[in-house]
């Protein structure tokens, strides 16, 4: 039997999904509804879904589908939104308040203007992990400018987890890579267990980064909250940005601002819109 399901489009520096309400009643197949929505001029068209439910530890829980059904852990640009959306759509919420995720359990602000009108969103994203089998990546200990061979082109790649793995390589410029060819072999390289994020950024000053990404199971999208948090932690340890200094990233999708804390511990703050409101059947 098909269903009628209501949905919020948001997006967060260009990273849109598709919000599903779930608090009462769970979605029949996640990973199918992700699928069916997500393609771009065929249906309502995301980089993925997200559905907001209850939580037995935090003020509610976040899952998110990728585009191609696969159940990501976390993602930084969706939980902003959620946060929004919990806080102006729902009501009860205050404006700081913890949503659970298959990486842990976040803090997250929203941050308004003198008059109350929203302006942001913080999210204390956690410590960065860089052991590289927590990774996960197949080699021990810091990867740090590591030599690998992707598609016959040696990268030196930095790697790090925002409770998802992530492959950072610093370019001279961002604009000319050939992310369609590029990104799948990196993504499905078999240096990564779990497949890889991979950010491609060009370092403008210490504190200003630019970059693109390829998100697995998404291919290219507008912006990756984890991933920009997992560039300025490889900035900083490969001394490229400086440790408690607030770093603007640029994203195909708009800005982010990330500071990576001395401890390792990560804080994002970007913006989280509301698209449109609509009804699907499925």
């Amino acid at each position: 039997m098909k269903q009628t399901l209501h949905f919020t489009k948001m997006h967060g520096a260009g990273n849109d999904y598709i919000y599903f309400d779930c608090r009462e009643k769970e979605l029949d197949d996640p990973a199918g509804v992700a699928v069916a929505l997500s393609p771009r001029h065929h249906a309502v068209g995301a980089d993925g879904i997200v559905l907001i439910c209850k939580s037995d530890v935090a003020d509610a829980k976040m899952r998110m589908f990728n585009a191609d059904g696969s159940e990501g852990k976390m993602c930084g640009n969706a939980i902003r939104c959620v946060a929004r959306y919990l806080s102006e759509r729902i009501g009860g919420f205050p404006d700081e308040l913890t949503i659970e995720t298959l990486s842990g359990i976040k803090q997250l602000t929203v941050n308004r203007t003198p008059d109350g009108a929203f302006a942001s969103v913080s999210v204390e994203m956690g410590r960065a992990i860089l052991e590289g089998r927590h990774i996960p990546v197949d080699a021990d200990g810091l990867i740090r400018d590591y030599p690998l061979t992707v598609g016959r082109k040696a990268w030196d790649i930095t790697a790090v987890s925002m409770g998802n793995p992530h492959a950072v390589t610093f370019v001279s410029d961002t604009s000319r890579l050939d992310l369609e060819k590029i990104g799948p072999q990196f993504e499905n390289h078999p240096f990564f267990p779990d497949r890889v994020n991979t950010e491609f950024v060009k370092a403008i000053s210490e504190d200003e980064l630019e970059m693109r990404v390829w998100e697995r199971g998404s291919g290219e999208t507008f912006a990756c909250g984890t991933g920009a948090c997992a560039s300025v932690v490889a900035a900083c340890i490969t001394g490229r940005c400086r440790f408690d200094t607030p770093v603007t990233v640029h994203l195909r999708g708009g800005d982010l601002v990330i500071e990576c804390r001395s401890d390792l511990t990560v804080k994002m703050t970007g913006g989280a819109e509301f698209v449109f409101d609509g009804t699907c059947t499925f």
